[in-house]
């Protein structure tokens, strides 16, 4: 779910942060360019997209170049960022935030991801619209707003203008509301 990213990049240090530590400067540029940002990132032979929920290091070079007209300083950098990368078959768990006609909205730590209404139990299950919440007809439990529940990535992608998308599945053995799952382990 989170790994982290090693890269290298030039950051442009502007004249108006010249009173501050380089390392500081620095450190707050590659925060403002990168942290909820969406990468792609190489791990284990696998691309991946994933969100810079922070960054944990940067070594900076502190002989830098001036470009003439400009007036900032660029410095080449060596950074580390801890990067949201949610990956297929990955079991997660959550809070539902959110329950739609369409499905469930799980909270994922950094976004949400999206369990489709015919993906949350292997029985029919309908919206329940004066409760608001999703019903599995045949047992006649809830998934209610504030339920955790266990769910399984099983596609990720970018949705143009929206950014990383997770959609995710309940229908296979030990995956749903956590509640009912601890029932079933007595």
């Amino acid at each position: 779910m989170f790994a982290i990213m090693r890269t290298r990049d030039h950051v442009r240090v502007p004249p108006t942060k010249f009173n501050k530590s380089l390392e500081e400067a620095v450190l707050e540029e590659l925060k403002e360019k990168y942290e909820g940002a969406l990468v792609s990132m190489e791990l284990d032979g696998r691309v991946l997209m994933g969100i810079v929920t922070a960054i944990l290091n940067a070594e900076v070079d502190p002989v830098g170049l001036i470009i003439p007209g400009d007036g900032a300083s660029y410095h080449k950098v060596s950074l580390e960022a801890l990067v949201f990368t949610p990956f297929e078959r990955e079991v997660v768990e959550g809070d539902v935030v959110s329950v739609t006609r369409a499905g469930l909205y799980v909270n994922l730590s950094v976004l949400d991801g999206f369990v489709h209404i015919n993906q949350v139990a292997d029985e029919r299950v309908v919206f329940d619209t004066a409760r608001g919440s999703l019903l599995l007809e045949e047992s006649r439990r809830y998934v209610d707003k504030g339920d955790v529940v266990r769910a399984r990535v099983y596609v990720t992608g970018i949705l143009p203008g929206k950014g990383l998308r997770i959609h995710m599945t309940m229908r296979q053995p030990g995956l749903g509301k956590l509640e009912w799952l601890r029932k079933q382990e007595r």
